[in-house]
């Protein structure tokens, strides 16, 4: 991979990172560190209405869910860039390959060529 693919893969990953992070920080400010009563509003230990409730928890079950996604996605994109300052960015890691130019721009953390990627959902889906 040429240095000025290189330095334009990391200006993405590191803009991901930033974005990833933002994400995070705001759902821990709003939801997650936040007790159940403190996110509804109420003023009392109770919500009015068990809906009330249920919707509560529904709403920080999604929260957490999202949390879960959005840290898995930060640290395929810590080790993307960990790759890219060892110089094995770009690369297939399960067959060396280098991964098109179009696939890293859809997804600059992947880590697997489109064809191994394949192999890959073919085999979990059979599983």
């Amino acid at each position: 991979m040429k240095k000025k693919d290189n330095d334009h893969f990391e200006k993405r990953l590191l803009e991901e990172r930033a974005k990833l992070v933002k994400e995070l920080q705001h759902l821990d400010d709003t939801v997650l560190n936040k007790s159940q009563r403190d996110s509804s509003g109420d003023l009392s230990a109770y919500s009015f209405h068990m809906a009330d409730m249920g919707t509560d928890s529904m709403d920080r079950e999604k929260a957490f869910l999202a949390a879960s996604s959005e840290g898995r996605n930060l640290i395929e994109v810590d080790e993307a860039l960990r790759r890219l300052y060892r110089g094995e960015y770009g690369l297939c890691q399960t067959c060396g390959t280098e991964i098109a130019m179009k696939r890293l721009e859809a997804v600059p953390y992947t880590t697997l060529c489109l064809s191994c990627k394949e192999k890959e959902e073919k085999a979990s889906r059979r599983a």
